[in-house]
């Protein structure tokens, strides 16, 4: 039973007043961390991924891999300090394989430097693994390149230097990784929104440059793959046979709220946000490094995913 005048006349000037003055302070909190903290922090996020059973595996093999994303390099967001601590975070992990999944070049205009690939990519050239360190681009990394976008092709400014300071750049491609149980493919598909409209692309959004068709036939039928896709939407078509497919670009929505992300860039948004995914076969999405569009993180931290992927791992 609730008593009338007792804790329910709210509407009082003197409460209304008190009450706006929360929700002001309230926001002003809220905003002052989501673009002066979150954006700054950094955590490692974990999975342990057992393979589907369609997709063939080692017997007990597991790989520890090290996925760094969406990395956005510029000041005062994303520093080349701060690009050198992810690399000696990274490293200390002792990762078996590191992967870049793309979107190395800032994509927002709240910046007080937009950093160079000739300065982030020897950065990143101290990253070092065992079975390697790959990379594949994003979108941001052909959007920011106007010489590549009037070519329509590359190469590109973030790739040449990528592989300048000794990182594979894959590109539609698999290579084979030497692991103690035999080959494992690493297969990286190029970028699916690469090309923005154009008079020369009149009628067309943006352009893929990707084609999963290719990619997989460089692998050999039955051989153990993992791919690498900067947008997590083409995992719609990745068949079984793959056992891993690794990916960033959304930023988990950069804002979340209680597990809930108001916009996702994809054409799925309610099925590939964040996190682990298990459809045909597996599909982490990592929540990326660094900021796009807006200079704000709210309930999804800047992170560096370690997969733990093999027949000794649990889902």
């Amino acid at each position: 039973m609730r008593e009338e005048g007792r804790g329910y006349r709210l509407f009082t000037r003197r409460r209304v007043l008190q009450g706006a003055g929360l929700v002001v302070l309230s926001g002003a909190t809220t905003g002052a961390y989501a673009t002066g903290i979150e954006p700054f922090r950094q955590v490692v996020t974990r999975y342990a991924i057992r393979p589907n059973p369609a997709a063939p595996w080692p017997a007990g093999l597991t790989l520890r891999i090290a996925v760094l994303t969406d990395i956005h390099a510029c000041d005062p967001w994303m520093s080349l300090e701060r690009i050198a601590g992810i690399v000696e975070a990274t490293n200390a992990l002792q990762a078996d394989l590191v992967v870049l999944v793309g979107d190395f070049m800032a994509g927002q205009r709240y910046v007080t430097r937009y950093v160079p690939a000739s300065e982030w990519a020897p950065v990143l050239g101290r990253l070092a693994a065992p079975l390697g360190v790959y990379a594949v681009l994003g979108n941001h990394d052909w959007w920011e390149d106007k010489t590549a976008q009037k070519r329509g092709a590359g190469p590109t400014i973030a790739g040449t230097e990528l592989t300048r300071n000794g990182i594979r750049v894959l590109s539609n491609e698999a290579v084979p990784l030497a692991t103690k149980a035999g080959p494992v493919w690493l297969a990286g598909l190029e970028d699916q929104l690469a090309l923005l409209p154009s008079a020369r692309r009149h009628g067309h959004k943006r352009v893929g440059l990707d084609d999963l068709s290719a990619t997989l036939a460089a692998v050999p039928d039955g051989a153990p793959m993992i791919l690498l896709a900067h947008e997590p939407d083409i995992f719609a078509h990745v068949p079984a046979r793959v056992a891993l497919t690794l990916s960033g670009h959304t930023h988990g929505g950069q804002v979340r709220l209680f597990g809930w992300s108001p916009v996702v860039p994809s054409r799925y948004p309610r099925r590939f946000v964040y996190g682990h995914v298990r459809e045909a076969s597996d599909l982490v999405i990592s929540g990326g490094l660094g900021l796009s569009i807006a200079p704000v993180r709210f309930g999804v931290p800047p992170e560096i995913v370690v997969v733990e992927l093999g027949a000794d791992a649990t889902v």
